[in-house]
């Protein structure tokens, strides 16, 4: 029988691995003491919380022995011990990340081990990469509401708004770099480890009928969708009509800019416009089903941003974030439809409901976060090269509060939009099917 379980088979009980998992643990308890006597509790807190991760599986298997790898537990522990007991500052971010990722993927062996989350390697590794960008935009939000709200100086220490906009780009970038080179270590280090999961640590694949039994509960899309129509007080020639209108004024927008030479307006009009023919082609080419209310959720997206970019950004304060909002929801539809149409594939990978939205939150502030650096590397290229930027940031304030209106398109969309996505995430998992077989 195929026993194959990659994050099953992360999880250690030989002796050597225990001594030197043991010991780090204890450096951890160490630092979570000293801390907690000198009034770092937040150092306090991670430490602890890292050792709780660390011990789990062992506390639920009742053997000390079982453990995650010390390799990852010291990647995690070394800028705890760095920076909480030493008092030392690195000189980047890109060890903290690092740590970031290594913890990131602790919690998704144990998420698979002991609750109903299913992953194999490349979603682990995806889910790595998510994680730990999602974490620096989570964490600098965090950090100025804290300024904001209570007066702290965490992030908003005097220096001006660009500057530290400037800091907290670099720590992105740092966040993407050690995301993505440890999504690429990990997944060399499950395809060079020898050892399988053992017969305690073995997680089987969920039971399809299991997860079929949940999708009979649910209500009926028909139902939905006409709630969602009446809501919207659109018919579905109604939908088409304003996406059609959405097009044409598009292309005015496009001739004006033209017309004016106006390079930004040119580039974004150019890009939304084409943006609006994506779902009949992927209609055509690949039979995914696109409801009207899904073409008008997208076109709404990019002609709102293409106005944005045409002036209206800088003539209403609101609009960027509208866009951001509406843009964010469009980006967490797309990571909705994938994950589902994963989960219906293979029974190697299954998201519960109930965590469904969690992940797609992280998906869409990772995204986030990939905006703001594509948006920073645009602005001051452009400042470089003497151009009109296609992509400007102002300052810290745009970026935290871009970043909550994409959490509030996420929520959006686990509210209300997945409705609109059932059909094109099964149609996606039945060309997966015909495309790589059924896992």
């Amino acid at each position: 029988m195929d026993r194959t379980d990659d994050l099953g088979a992360l999880l250690s009980e030989t002796g050597p691995n225990a001594v030197a998992g043991w010991l780090l643990t204890g450096v951890l308890l160490l630092t979570a003491a000293l801390t907690a006597l000198e009034g770092a509790f937040d150092w306090t807190v991670i430490a602890t919380a890292v050792v709780a991760i660390v011990l789990l599986p062992g506390i639920a298997f009742r053997d000390l022995r079982v453990m995650p790898p010390w390799e990852l537990v010291a990647i995690v522990a070394v800028p705890i011990l760095w920076q909480a007991l030493l008092g030392r500052a690195f000189a980047t971010d890109l060890p903290i990340y690092l740590a970031v990722a290594a913890l990131a993927l602790l919690i998704a062996a144990e998420l698979h081990q002991f609750t109903a989350v299913r992953m194999n390697r490349t979603f682990a590794v995806v889910f790595v990469v998510v994680t730990t960008l999602a974490v620096a935009g989570l964490w600098n939000v965090f950090r100025w509401l804290a300024d904001t709200v209570l007066g702290t100086a965490f992030l908003l220490d005097g220096r001006s708004a660009t500057a530290i906009n400037a800091a907290v780009m670099l720590e992105f970038v740092y966040a993407g770099i050690a995301g993505i080179g440890s999504g690429v270590l990990f997944d060399r280090y499950f395809r060079s480890h020898n050892g399988g999961p053992t017969d305690r640590t073995y997680v089987p694949p969920r039971p399809r009928t299991e997860v079929e039994e949940e999708e009979e509960g649910k209500p009926a899309d028909d139902t939905e969708t006409s709630t969602l129509r009446d809501r919207l007080g659109l018919s579905s020639r109604g939908q088409r009509r304003a996406s059609r209108a959405m097009q044409a004024v598009l292309v005015g927008v496009l001739l004006w800019g033209l017309y004016a030479r106006d390079l930004t307006t040119i580039a974004n009009a150019a890009v939304a416009l084409a943006i609006t023919f994506v779902p009949a082609i992927l209609e055509r080419e690949y039979d995914l089903p696109m409801d009207p209310g899904l073409v008008l959720w997208i076109t709404a997206a990019v002609f709102l941003h293409a106005l944005g970019s045409a002036g209206l950004y800088d003539a209403v304060g609101p609009w960027d974030h509208l866009t951001h909002a509406l843009s964010a929801s469009v980006v967490a539809a797309a990571g909705y439809a994938v994950f589902r149409a994963v989960h219906v594939h293979t029974t190697d990978v299954y998201i519960p409901p109930k965590l469904m939205a969690t992940f797609i939150l992280l998906f869409v502030l990772a995204a986030g976060v990939s905006w703001e650096i594509l948006e920073f590397a645009a602005d001051r290229s452009a400042i470089r090269l003497g151009l009109d930027a296609v992509l400007a940031q102002y300052g810290i304030d745009d970026t935290i509060v871009d970043l909550v209106f994409n959490a509030v398109g996420a929520v959006i969309v686990t509210l209300w939009g997945t409705v609109y996505l059932t059909d094109v995430a099964d149609s996606i998992s039945e060309l997966l099917e015909h495309r790589y077989g059924t896992d």
